[in-house]
């Protein structure tokens, strides 16, 4: 039998019933379960009330258990269990939590807020919040406190987070942007994360120029990243109407230094500096030095630095000298430009009104059509001659890009060597990716440190078929996905000897060319599913779509059966000189093999079997680089890769276990050829 023992703190009759602010202890085999103060309806004819102490101590008349049976009669739809036997009745209890909001009856703080008297409950505070749950049951003076009074606190935006406490809702749609704000600064203080964070998104949704210096500064108040970075990113791309803006005045200094310090914060530079004078105007107090700092002047023209900066008297006559002889001294592409940013998007379009502006077959290089090219169309051109002939994309304006990505004619397995260099003013150009003595092929994906430009120029200079260089597509962007360069080379986080990445087999026999590096580790046996060639004649090598730093590899010999190879692998660049990054020509090897070797450039991977225990070919199932971490780590420890996959063949297990298992032979026909290389001229 289960009772339920009740507490009575206090009570009031009405009609048979008990409608009390009960303390609530369960008893469950004798044992006291501790419950919070809670208002609660009990009829009368439910209790048998027992004398005890000062307090009033009832017991049910039924069991809880029969009490609980009794309810499951009940055909109210909010009382329903959910079709698993679990009640879920969580709307229910939010009703009812919410309606003690602002309710007088059963409260015990009242908080005073500008003259404003606010009743509520310590326990309802407490659970919502760790800074109310230390004020009140903290052992702080305001603990026994029947009113508490907040200091420098809105009352109507106090009123929202009290309303918000109590019942989880508040529609920022109905507030101005001043209580948005004052809500947001109490959910700050008082710990509310969750409705920090929902506030700061209607906050990214509702920006405008006249909100958002005010909005920027409140964020970096509270240290709230990404609504900073939203409203930074919104002020970019909006620079020339930030400062022409009465909000731009209204910028606290810290923040005008931030904005301006930024590459992406574009707007000419005369510009920006007249409006910094009028913020001065009316911040006069500022450290005007300090803001100055951040001016460019070396991208104001000498008519601008004379006759706008220097009658202010803003900037001494020395830095305007200087900035002079920075630009007479310097090359442009020292100058600290400015740039638009857009993230992780190509603005090397038609659409964001880039053109190809030098090279042959213009229209081709920009439309964004990677699949329809052949030998004769689809391709941007220049010949590889000793005029320099070169492939020059203009964008709309100056634009900070990190990444760029260029389509290489990929229609047979001929290579390219190229450089892409960048410039503001189509005269000056700076280097930024260098792969004129590596051979590439099809996709290539390429990262440098950002830059601020506005002309890209792409040039051939080697072709392995004839001397025409094609590029078929050209994208260019700022990536927020990080990456990591050395020696102008991209260390590849992931496995880059993939179809996906464009890598490929260029020697080896299979039934399949790119078998070895389709991704399949599981189906493969006597027949497909591998790639091989004779030992003492040949070997299997990959290409890789560009040179990457590469530092480890991993690949799976054939493990049907017991057998155990030898091999050694070798990278090149240039597929003339090879280096060897791993000899177990003196190690028997079976399954899976870790090769870790001091990273290098590594555009072509070279895999010589030499011994095969079973016959006279080198199997080899698939193939990576880099590994990953994983195997890494293993190998570093000195633990094996998993158990070989061992397995007898059908002929075998017909003829009895004293029959050899088959072996997978050489007898496969070679890779299918392509077509002989076009000429393309």
């Amino acid at each position: 039998m289960w009772s339920l023992y009740l507490e009575v703190k206090s009570f009031l009759m009405r009609n048979c019933k008990f409608k009390a602010y009960l303390h609530v202890r369960h008893v469950v085999g004798d044992l006291f379960f501790l419950a919070h103060w809670s208002p609660i309806v009990i009829r009368l004819e439910w209790l048998t009330w027992i004398k005890r102490c000062k307090w009033g101590y009832f017991y049910l008349k039924q069991c809880l258990k029969n009490t609980v049976k009794s309810t499951k009669m009940c055909d109210h739809r909010l009382l329903r269990s959910g079709s698993a036997g679990e009640i879920d009745h969580v709307q229910h209890l939010s009703d009812n939590i919410g309606a003690l909001f602002e309710n007088a009856d059963y409260h015990d703080v009242t908080i005073i807020v500008e003259q404003q008297h606010f009743s509520a409950h310590k326990v309802i505070l407490a659970a919502r919040s760790e800074y109310f749950r230390a004020l009140l049951f903290g052992g702080m003076r305001e603990s026994n406190c029947k009113e508490i009074e907040l200091k420098d606190t809105s009352a109507t935006a106090f009123r929202h987070l009290l309303k918000y406490i109590y019942t989880g809702r508040v529609n920022l749609g109905e507030m101005t942007e001043d209580v948005v704000l004052d809500v947001l600064g109490l959910a700050h203080q008082y710990g509310f994360v969750e409705m920090e964070k929902a506030i700061s998104e209607y906050l990214k949704a509702v920006l405008n120029t006249k909100n958002v210096c005010l909005i920027y500064d409140i964020a970096s108040m509270y240290s709230l990243r990404t609504l900073s970075d939203t409203c930074f990113h919104y002020m970019d791309r909006n620079a020339q109407d930030i400062i022409n803006s009465e909000a731009f005045l209204c910028l606290s200094e810290s923040a005008l230094c931030e904005m301006l310090a930024r590459d992406s914060f574009c707007a000419p530079e005369v510009e920006i500096f007249n409006a910094v004078c009028l913020w001065y105007e009316k911040n006069p107090n500022c450290d005007i030095a300090k803001i100055m700092k951040n001016i460019r002047l070396t991208l104001m023209s000498l008519q601008d630095l004379l006759n706008k900066v220097r009658p202010k008297e803003l900037v001494s006559a020395d830095a305007i000298l200087d900035a002079i002889k920075f630009k007479t001294e310097k090359r442009d592409m020292e100058l600290h430009y400015r740039g638009f940013l857009t993230l992780n998007e190509n603005i090397a379009t038609m659409r964001h009104g880039a053109k190809l502006v030098r090279g042959e077959m213009k229209a081709a290089l920009l439309d964004g059509d990677t699949l329809n090219y052949d030998l004769d169309r689809g391709f941007s051109r220049h010949p590889i001659d000793d005029t320099n002939g070169e492939l020059v994309v203009e964008l709309a304006q100056p634009s900070i890009i990190n990444t760029a990505r260029l389509l290489l004619w990929d229609r047979d397995m001929r290579s390219y060597s190229y450089y892409i260099d960048v410039s503001m003013d189509d005269k000056d150009w700076v280097r930024v990716v260098d792969h004129t003595k590596y051979l590439c092929r099809s996709w290539q994906n390429l990262h440098f440190p950002a830059r601020v430009v506005r002309f890209l120029k792409i040039g051939g200079t080697h072709n392995t078929v004839n001397r025409v260089f094609h590029a078929v597509a050209f994208e260019c962007l700022y990536s927020t996905k990080p990456f990591r360069l050395e020696r102008g080379l991209l260390v590849p986080s992931e496995n880059v000897a993939t179809i996906e990445a464009s890598a490929c087999v260029i020697e080896g026999v299979s039934r399949s060319r790119n078998a070895l590096i389709n991704g399949d580790t599981k189906n493969y046996d006597w027949d497909s599913g591998y790639t091989c060639h004779q030992l003492g004649s040949g070997a299997i090598v990959v290409q890789l779509a560009q040179p990457y730093i590469i530092g480890s590899m991993r690949m799976l010999l054939w493990d049907c059966d017991d057998r155990s190879y030898s091999y050694k692998i070798e990278v090149s660049t240039d597929q003339q000189t090879w280096h060897t990054v791993a000899d177990k020509t003196r190690e028997n090897c079976k399954s899976w093999q870790t090769i870790v070797f001091p990273p290098r450039p590594v555009t072509f991977v070279k895999i010589v079997g030499v011994q095969n225990t079973a016959n006279e070919v080198f199997h080899c199932v698939h193939f990576e680089c880099p590994c990953d971490s994983l195997s890494v780590a293993r190998y570093a420890r000195g633990v094996d890769e998993p158990t070989p996959r061992t397995t007898s063949s059908p002929e075998g297990a017909a003829a009895g276990s004293s029959a050899m298992p088959q072996t997978p032979q050489m007898p496969l026909p070679p890779m299918t050829e392509q077509s002989s290389n076009p000429d393309m001229t």
